[in-house]
């Protein structure tokens, strides 16, 4: 696991952020081993926040996943 959004902030990550992250931690980890995630939990932080955060988790991956495969 590789926590590519950080919910310490409410700044939401751009996809391409989270295609970097992924992309360092591509250094280290196989990609078939690397699972990207959030750096912790997220029930404390608004709700339309953490939607968003989710959304660009989803959308650095599957960019990631075009870039790298």
């Amino acid at each position: 696991l590789v926590g590519v959004i950080d919910v310490a902030t409410d700044r939401v990550e751009t996809p391409e952020e989270v295609v970097a992250t992924i992309a360092r931690a591509l250094e280290f980890v196989p990609r078939a081993h690397l699972c990207p995630c959030t750096n912790c939990g997220m029930a404390p932080m608004d709700g339309a926040v953490a939607e968003a955060k989710m959304g660009a988790l989803v959308a650095g991956t599957a960019l990631a996943r075009q870039r790298f495969a």
